[in-house]
């Protein structure tokens, strides 16, 4: 097992120096895991190896073709010929595959084709690079570094000092010499006469937003379905979160309603907080859950006092290797914690309400989409937002007459002035300043990388609206992996239906006017759930924060970030001045830190010690040939 990455695959080309990658990605001695596989090439050379203690593999040949999936469940074999059987060819079949829940990895061969992709929320990702006479595709960027030998790129580094790393720059690997393919796109191999080459192509296009509630509503509750149905495939006893928020309460009905036999655990975390709503909504739902269930739901509260604060066991962070650094690094013992009062419970699945805030929200920079054929509609949704976030008059008028481009808005989204929180939300993206503790190289160096990306960086989408609504949607499924990866070393597979990719085409179809309404709280998802969960659920319009817990664990373990501090790695590049957030860190309620959120920094400094010591010398190889493969 290689580091600390304990779940991975890798498509390698049909070579002799392929099958020796194999043996490098199989350490451990003859006696395979039982999480341990390959699928082979036509030649019997290893074509995909994995390690995966709880992903599924589904695959299925016709002659020398063959679809392989990979994902939470296992696609049933008919599926699968359903799908490869008619086939004309690679763009054919992943048209067919779009039948199918978008939760999964797809590999397949036609030919002398090879396409690796992921899914178009971004959940499901692919990089790759040169390696083994040929090119090696991976779903982890670490996995290829380690392969290739490669260093840590410093200005991918640097950006992800930022809370928010704009497109296309999120997409830069934190390796030299790796790349990660689009999610809309894919990765075709192939090999020639002269030599292997690659190239991507298109296979998702987000839909138009053509439908009003009355259809979409039911294309979304049939989408939501379908997701939960085929994340609980064949599990007899799983758990849920039950934040008392209406997405983790949503998730919780729609397994109510998902066939099959099943004990049911509901996990609420109390909040510290004696004005907190969320405990008093996640105890209504569970009794409303248990009533006429006909089957076992348990409610467990896991008492404040025991739920850790942010910042806690920050060396926790080194038990997994994120593929890059994800702000949960504060929150990890908190989201461990809770995985593993669920697996206590004899949970063998977990499900989550993640994804609902990025999906249901409603970001105002959508409304600016409305403007050229419905110019009332759009001032009065922003007119409502305005007075809800408190923005001033004239700033949001000019957030609707200044209409940058993409380029001009890239070039500038990162500024070395005071944040100013009370700014109209209305572009391409959050703006952002810099935080002081960083160094004068690492300002330089995310302001040159910003100048430079906007030379050639196109949007997700010429309308702001439709750009923002795919980025933020991005930016939530990259994050939520990290919980996942948090779940393997809790031993318990985490989900997010709310990532899968029909689902995601189904909110995106619908109408802004019907998704973003102001004076009503996600009233997409209620309208697309109000068959499956009472009406006294469906009434709560509020959302509790837990900024409490995060000043206080500012406080509680400034100790533990002053040391985090001393030896800094980030330091050591030249990237964050040290001494000042050990300053810091002895000063919790410094109004700084009020004003600059210390967690990417944090995230990126426990992310780098992990990264830089993830493989020890000495690795054990094996022969490929002698594990057993997928037939």
């Amino acid at each position: 097992m290689p580091g600390h990455l304990r779940d991975f695959f890798a498509v390698l080309p049909d070579t002799a120096e392929g099958r020796a990658v194999a043996g490098r990605l199989r350490p451990g001695g003859p006696a395979k895991a039982a999480d341990e596989g390959a699928v082979r090439h036509p030649s019997g050379r290893p074509w995909i190896v994995f390690r995966l203690p709880f992903r599924q593999v589904s695959h299925v040949t016709r002659g020398d073709d063959s679809l392989v999936l990979i994902g939470p469940n296992r696609v049933p074999e008919a599926d699968l010929l359903g799908v490869l059987g008619p086939a004309r060819d690679t763009a054919d079949l992943h048209r067919r595959l779009t039948r199918l829940p978008g939760i999964h990895h797809v590999v397949s061969r036609m030919g002398d084709e090879v396409c690796v992709r992921g899914t178009a929320s971004g959940h499901r990702r692919v990089y790759h690079a040169r390696c083994a006479g040929g090119r090696v595709a991976s779903d982890r960027p670490a996995l290829l570094a380690h392969l290739t030998g490669a260093g840590i790129d410093d200005g991918a580094l640097a950006l992800r000092l930022l809370d928010f790393v704009p497109h296309p720059l999120r997409h830069r690997p934190l390796w030299h010499g790796l790349e990660e393919i689009d999610p809309a796109y894919a990765l075709s191999l192939r090999e020639g006469p002269g030599g292997p080459r690659h190239t991507v192509w298109r296979w998702w296009q987000p839909p138009e937003p053509e439908l009003g509630t009355e259809r979409g509503a039911p294309l979304l509750a049939a989408a939501l379905a379908d997701s939960v149905r085929a994340h609980l495939a064949g599990h007899t006893r799983i758990s849920c979160e039950l934040s008392g928020g209406l997405d983790s309460t949503s998730v919780v009905f729609l397994t109510r309603r998902t066939p099959g036999e099943r004990e049911t655990a509901l996990l609420t975390v109390a909040a510290r907080d004696g004005h907190s709503e969320d405990e008093t909504w996640a105890r209504r739902g569970a009794q409303d859950a248990r009533r006429g269930a006909g089957r076992t739901v348990e409610h467990h509260v896991v008492p404040a006092g025991d739920a850790p604060l942010f910042y806690a066991d920050l060396g926790g962070s080194a038990r997994e290797l994120f593929d890059e650094p994800f702000p949960v690094a504060p929150a990890r013992a908190r989201a461990y914690l809770l995985l593993s009062r669920a697996a206590a419970t004899g949970s063998r699945y977990h499900l989550t309400g993640y994804g609902g805030d990025e999906l249901f929200n409603g970001l105002p920079s959508a409304c600016l989409d409305l403007l050229p054929g419905s110019p009332l509609k759009a001032w009065n949704r922003i007119g409502a937002l305005r007075h809800q976030y408190g923005w001033p008059l004239w700033p949001t008028l000019r957030g609707l007459l200044a209409r940058p481009s993409y380029a001009t808005w890239l070039a500038g989204a990162v500024t070395r002035e005071p944040p100013d929180d009370r700014g109209p939300r209305l572009s391409w993206g959050p703006r952002q300043s810099l935080p002081p503790w960083l160094t004068g190289d690492a300002g330089a160096l995310i302001l040159d990388e910003l100048r430079s990306a906007a030379g050639h960086a196109e949007p997700l989408s010429p309308r702001p609206g439709r750009h923002t609504d795919l980025d933020t949607v991005r930016a939530g499924a990259r994050g939520f992996q990290a919980l996942e990866d948090v779940g393997v070393t809790a031993g318990l597979p985490v989900a997010a239906p709310f990532y899968d990719d029909r689902v995601v085409e189904a909110v995106l179809s619908v109408r802004v006017e019907d998704r973003v309404v102001p004076w009503r709280y996600k009233p997409l998802l209620v309208e697309a759930v109000r068959e499956v969960m009472p009406d006294r659920l469906l009434a709560r319009t509020t959302k509790d924060h837990m900024s409490a817990d995060d000043v206080r664990g500012l406080r509680e373990h400034s100790a533990e970030l002053r040391a985090l501090w001393d030896g800094s790695l980030l330091a050591r590049r030249g990237l964050v001045d040290a001494a000042r957030l050990g300053r810091l860190a002895d000063d919790p309620y410094s109004p700084v830190l009020q004003q600059y959120p210390v967690d990417s920094t944090v995230s990126c400094e426990t992310w780098l010690r992990t990264a830089e010591g993830a493989w020890p010398a000495g690795e054990e190889h094996r022969d490929p040939d002698r594990s057993e493969a997928i037939s």
